[in-house]
């Protein structure tokens, strides 16, 4: 019983989202208000970072604005190779996998990360959005990373 219930928690571990490193912050003016930068490694394709930034609001900004749980759904995505590439076992459907989330309001708004395979041009495709319950977001960046020329490394063989 206690192998199974830790057979399932490693295997809820390794299916959750990466965490981001917070690999910068700089401030946009005197009432608090950030642009956070954050690096988020693929977790299942070695050798790619993305680089995210967002808006966070600071106290002052939240009490001015009259909404204290809730940040903009502005958010940039720039991924490149930063080491030999390694793809692991991905999913290669057309709404690809989420690889990183994070919460933008309390409830209701979150920040997330998918990566799609393009098969026909042999690249990989990270889209950061903003996922709305209430109302869908069309704030949106994306970012490319070609593995035509990557030498990558398939652990399953490459998508024929």
């Amino acid at each position: 019983m206690r192998r199974s219930l830790l057979a399932l928690v490693a295997a809820l571990l390794s299916a959750a989202p990466v965490l981001a490193q917070e690999v910068g912050e700089i401030g946009t003016d005197w009432l608090g208000n950030e642009i956070k930068i954050e690096a988020v490694a693929d977790p299942k394709i070695q050798g790619i970072t993305c680089h995210v930034s967002y808006f966070d609001r600071g106290v002052v900004d939240r009490l001015r604005q009259g909404n204290w749980f809730e940040d903009p759904s502005n958010s940039s995505i720039a991924c490149r190779q930063t080491g030999p590439i390694t793809v692991g076992d991905i999913d290669l459907g057309k709404d690809g996998e989420e690889i990183f989330s994070a919460r933008r309001s309390l409830v209701f708004k979150s920040l997330k990360v998918n990566r799609v395979y393009d098969k026909a041009n042999d690249t990989l495709i990270y889209l950061t959005f903003a996922r709305e319950i209430s109302e869908g977001s069309a704030k949106m960046a994306i970012s490319t990373v070609p593995l035509f020329s990557a030498n990558a490394t398939w652990e399953k063989g490459r998508p024929q």
